[in-house]
């Protein structure tokens, strides 16, 4: 029964940015699709370290329009970015921050139980790199985790 019951509860894998405004948010989304495209027991979370009130609207809208050219249906209204908490960091079976430079400090000033246990990428914020070139590079650690998970049979 206990294994009947964890094929139908998902795995989750949270997505860790700055602000859970656009990197980590275009993770979530984009993960999702492949996740149920490849019929993966996994769902995908996002939360932000260090969110800004000053963002205009409650999701970027270059992680709009990148979602929307690859035709991932999208919610008629989105959320607001969430701050992490610690019972986010609990409820992951993976935690993966999307860019070890400013991403690593955050987490041992808040959560320094959890700095060393998150997998790292290297993606830059819109400060460092354009969407076009940091979300392809996004797009390829996410379906390379994606199949990393159907490899390693750790889909359910």
């Amino acid at each position: 029964m206990d294994e009947e019951n964890n094929k139908l509860t998902p795995k989750t894998v949270l997505f860790l940015c700055t602000g859970n405004y656009y990197r980590s948010r275009f993770a979530e989304f984009y993960f999702n699709v492949l996740a149920e495209a490849r019929k993966l027991s996994w769902r995908a979370e996002s939360r932000g370290l260090q969110l800004h009130p000053d963002n205009p609207g409650p999701i970027s809208r270059q992680t709009v329009a990148w979602l929307q050219d690859l035709k991932v249906n999208l919610p008629a209204s989105h959320r607001d970015p969430i701050q992490v908490c610690e019972s986010d960091l609990e409820a992951a079976h993976l935690v993966v921050a999307v860019k070890e430079a400013e991403h690593h400090t955050l987490l041992e000033q808040h959560f320094p139980a959890w700095a060393d246990r998150v997998e790292y990428w290297h993606i830059d914020d819109l400060d460092c790199a354009t969407p076009q070139e940091a979300l392809p590079k996004l797009m390829e650690k996410i379906e390379h985790l994606a199949s990393s998970m159907i490899s390693r049979r750790d889909d359910g």
